[in-house]
């Protein structure tokens, strides 16, 4: 008697019953699929895996994430914005986003040589993209000091 399984799945002319149905693909519910009776889907208390490890379905709160730096008390203030390839500008802030890209008008770059004589040049308005950002600090309530370690020097022997 020929197994009718096996011609279901594939026939004896393509070499006879192969096993099972093999993988699934990636099915979810989605589309209906529910095989496991304890698995309830994405948001379904008995969800199993997924990216919290299997952890049952327990959901955690977090606290939402909030920025690092909140740009919205600098807006129309001048602040001071150094890259990480070296460079320093001074200018308003206009605008930015959630990436730390800046907008920032009227801008003038310092540029400093290595025997710390200043040059600077006008930009005007200038887009800073958010991953070069080094540093950023407002102007006012900025003053710049003498370096104290250059004043020190070393005895000699």
């Amino acid at each position: 008697m020929e197994n009718r399984r096996g011609n279901y799945r594939g026939g004896s002319s393509r070499g006879g019953d192969r096993g099972g149905r093999g993988g699934r693909g990636n099915y979810s519910n989605d589309r209906g699929y529910n095989r496991d009776s304890n698995h309830q889907g994405r948001d379904g208390e008995n969800s199993r895996g997924g990216r919290d490890g299997g952890s049952g379905g327990q959901q955690h709160e977090r606290p939402k994430k909030e920025a690092i730096l909140d740009l919205a008390k600098y807006m129309d203030k001048r602040i001071i914005v150094k890259f990480s390839g070296g460079r320093e500008v001074t200018g308003a802030l206009k605008g930015y986003d959630q990436l730390m890209n800046l907008v920032l008008d009227e801008v003038k770059e310092v540029m400093r040589d290595e025997e710390g004589n200043e040059q600077s040049r006008e930009l005007g308005l200038v887009v800073a993209r958010g991953p070069l950002l080094v540093l950023i600090s407002p102007v006012d309530g900025t003053e710049q000091i003498d370096n104290p370690f250059a004043a020190a020097e070393q005895p000699t022997i």
